[in-house]
């Protein structure tokens, strides 16, 4: 009797290695346990390394037209149909900027709305621990149960094939991730579903949802300008390609150019209806702090209130009594008028809404006296943002706008080689300069910044990454060299030449969080790349009280 081929996996020295297996196992050989470090190991199998990336980069790259067929065959090898993800009752986010802010505030709505449900978030990228990637009533999935689930559909990939022979035998890091989400969603028989797509949304492979609940669009802006297009319009018409049949389409408010191509995608996926969010107002309390976060909570409020219009029969805003002037919206098919007046749960969601690393205020673990302010921003429209929220009274300025007692303030930044530091230096500056302005403050954009840190992601000083925070897409002669940090380091030089801080480039994170803590008494603001801002919590320290929503 032929015995199957099987594959048994083998971690030597941090690599994944896949060896073919013939015959059983030894009834007296125990089947080794397989821990969260090995499902990370097998993870970063799956990342694509730096020369294939630079060499697409090299050929211009475009969107895989085959992106969605490809995910279609993933998803069949696990045992699903798409028709089956429609069971998770799916609120489907993209957008250039906030879709992350925004899922957060969905899910922390719908949960507040609903305690008794069962909620899946999945987003991207992580901080810390790629578990966070996946979230179960608002925590990432324990290190058991990632385990778990990853291996599952590892095994049910290793023992499939793809129907064409042109589809990878494996999906990459994203795919897989995503798939793991939804095979865990399924199996958790979750009530409600939040998913925020990758890049993009037409070729997303998070789009292959048939018919989700309700769809949304945050706002727009220029980023992945190789894959997605370099006109605005280009870039709404690949984000609204969520939208979908039968299904509401929502949107906040956009650029002209924008706000058309998103409407002609509603139409022409014959969306239930297209409809524009206005931000909320000031005075209602958020979780999350940034103007910009208004936009975001706006639409999550219109997101949750669409669901629940659709798929409870029993929710009526009305029925909240710290709520009034609000119809009974039971869905019949026919449009969904924006909520004007939040029940109270909804409210709670709002001000209970955690999302770290973005416009974070974080007491360092160490030094009393030092204050960590992070933001992974990482496109010109979230750095003003950023920016914004950080050079504003009782946050990186004193609170009497004309004084000069503060302190010192630091900056650490990054960004990819992909991405131009010259133009996101600009943007800081700029933004720097008005915010200074606006609150009548006397200081000067050029010394605003005690010190400039241009670091790499690489987590520590000995070369090393964290295994979650592992990035085969650096390139190693980049790391050795710091080509790209002192690209950016010339570019202020060139915007700042009359700056008298100091300006270091240093090869790890953690050589940044050391150079920032030989400041007393010090402001560090974390900006340009979410990787970073994860890194930054690992070597810092900051976990429990960055991660944590009760710290």
């Amino acid at each position: 009797m032929r015995i199957p081929y099987r594959f048994t996996i083998v971690i030597h020295n941090k690599k994944l290695k896949l060896f073919p297996f013939h015959g059983r196992r030894m009834s007296s050989t125990p089947i080794p346990t397989r821990t969260y470090r090995d499902a990370i190991d097998a993870l970063n199998s799956l990342q694509t390394n730096a020369a294939i990336l630079e060499a697409v980069r090299a050929a211009g790259s475009k969107l895989n037209p085959n992106a969605i067929p490809e995910m279609i065959d993933y998803l069949r090898r696990v045992g699903l149909k798409p028709s089956q993800l429609n069971n998770l009752n799916v609120i489907h986010i993209t957008g250039t900027k906030g879709k992350g802010s925004t899922s957060a505030f969905t899910d922390s709505i719908l949960r507040a709305a609903r305690p008794g449900w069962k909620t899946g978030l999945y987003t991207s990228p992580h901080l810390v621990a790629v578990r966070e990637r996946i979230r179960i009533n608002g925590e990432p999935l324990s290190e058991e149960e990632f385990t778990r689930y990853f291996f599952e559909v590892w095994n049910l990939l290793q023992n499939t094939k793809c129907e064409a022979a042109t589809t990878p035998f494996m999906p990459n890091y994203f795919r897989y991730l995503t798939l793991v989400a939804f095979y865990t969603f399924y199996q958790l028989k979750v009530d409600a579903t939040i998913l925020e797509v990758g890049i993009g949304g037409r070729s997303d492979s998070t789009n292959i949802v048939p018919k989700p609940v309700v769809t949304g669009v945050t706002a727009l802006g220029y980023d992945h300008t190789r894959l997605l297009g370099e006109k605005l319009s280009q870039i709404a018409n690949q984000k609204g390609g969520i939208y979908k049949e039968g299904v509401p389409a929502l949107t906040v408010q956009q650029p002209e150019e924008g706000i058309l191509e998103l409407g002609v995608c509603a139409v022409e996926q014959r969306a239930s209806q297209f409809t524009v969010i206005d931000a909320l107002p000031s005075t209602i309390p958020l979780g999350l702090a940034g103007a910009h976060q208004r936009s975001n909570a706006g639409l999550a409020v219109q997101l949750v209130h669409t669901f629940l219009s659709i798929k409870d029969q029993s929710y009526s805003p009305m029925s909240d009594p710290n709520t009034s002037g609000v119809a009974s919206a039971t869905w019949s098919g026919s449009e969904i008028e924006p909520l004007r007046f939040l029940p109270a749960s909804f409210m709670d969601g709002l001000k209970n809404a955690h999302w770290p690393g973005r416009c974070q205020t974080v007491p360092d673990s160490k030094l009393g006296a030092m204050t960590w302010f992070l933001d992974g921003a990482h496109t010109q429209e979230s750095l003003a943002c950023c920016l914004e929220w950080f050079v504003s009274p009782a946050v990186g300025l004193p609170v009497s706008p004309v004084s000069d007692d503060h302190p010192p303030r630091v900056l650490i930044f990054n960004c990819t080689s992909g991405r131009s530091g010259d133009a996101f230096l600009t943007a800081i500056l700029e933004k720097v300069e008005e915010q200074l302005a606006i609150h009548g403050s006397l200081e000067k954009k050029e010394e605003f910044f005690a010190k400039v840190i241009f670091c790499s992601n690489v987590t520590y000083a000995s070369g090393n990454f964290k295994g979650d925070l592992t990035s085969a897409a650096i390139s190693t002669t980049d790391n050795l060299n710091l080509k790209t940090q002192r690209e950016i380091e010339a570019a202020w030089n060139k915007l700042v030449p009359t700056y008298s801080g100091t300006v270091h480039v240093l090869p790890s994170i953690e050589d940044a969080v050391e150079e920032a803590r030989k400041t007393l008494d010090v402001s560090v603001l974390v900006t340009g790349s979410l990787h970073l801002v994860g890194g930054v919590i690992e070597v810092a320290g900051l976990a429990d009280r960055a991660l944590s929503p009760k710290a």
